[in-house]
């Protein structure tokens, strides 16, 4: 079979040069929880547009891989992190960000992603970022292209994500005490939680977390040693564990 000469139509009449092309992009909002606050891997862009600006990391879709495919590749390059570890973190989409003048180079849509991760060593950096750094959220200037506003959304959705499903397990190692999961209830949503209250609901929610056995762990406090658990195998949470109002850290 002859292929078709540039610009011709195909047989059924279509015309894929009547379209303007366009670049598809991915951007990471990816959170952790580092020194009893929420920080936020960021990139410093090493050329223009914007050389110089604090950015979330991400790049170009290639021609032969998915949008998520495309996520957990820039993901590892940017942590270091290996295509296995990545692979088992938690990733999900956001949404999509269309507007026509949100790139000047031209015309970009952007997928945009949530990941959220336990502490990890500094990051690398990778593609065109001068170099990657964890920043403490909202410590940091107005960021390029439109990434104020995912980050923004991202952070919303972490937020809300915790009240009713038991994502919180994914900023936590593979053993944790039950007063680093409260702290990352605490960092994310930026409130005091009432220990007794919180305690009995994360032990009271079938599949939660999981008691590890062995002997507790110290925790660097004056208290006795902390048990450890895992991650259950529930997703959701019933009821919710609402946030309260009203008692701002």
């Amino acid at each position: 079979m002859t292929a078709p000469r540039p610009g011709a139509r195909r047989p059924d009449g279509y015309d894929p040069h009547a379209f303007e092309p366009f670049a598809v992009t991915v951007d990471l909002a990816v959170f952790t929880v580092r020194e009893e606050r929420l920080q936020v891997l960021l990139v410093q862009r090493g050329q223009e547009p914007y050389q110089g600006a604090w950015a979330l990391p991400g790049g170009f879709v290639l021609p032969r891989e998915s949008a998520g495919q495309a996520a957990r590749r820039e993901l590892a390059e940017e942590t270091g992190l290996s295509d296995t570890t990545v692979a088992h973190l938690h990733l999900e989409q956001l949404r999509t960000y269309s507007d026509p003048d949100r790139d000047p180079r031209m015309r970009v849509v952007s997928v945009a992603y949530t990941a959220l991760v336990p502490d990890l060593p500094e990051p690398r950096g990778g593609g065109d970022a001068a170099h990657a750094q964890w920043l403490p959220h909202g410590t940091y200037g107005p960021l390029a292209f439109d990434h104020d506003a995912i980050l923004a959304d991202a952070h919303e959705r972490v937020g809300a994500k915790l009240e009713y499903t038991c994502l919180a397990t994914a900023f936590c190692p593979p053993e944790f005490t039950l007063g680093e999961l409260r702290q990352v209830y605490e960092t994310v949503w930026g409130v005091e939680l009432d220990r007794p209250n919180f305690r009995r609901k994360v032990l009271t929610t079938p599949g939660f977390v999981q008691a590890v056995e062995g002997p507790p762990r110290l925790t660097g406090g004056r208290g006795k040693p902390a048990a450890l658990y895992r991650a259950g195998e529930a997703t959701a949470l019933h009821p919710p564990l609402l946030r309260p109002e009203g008692r701002q850290k």
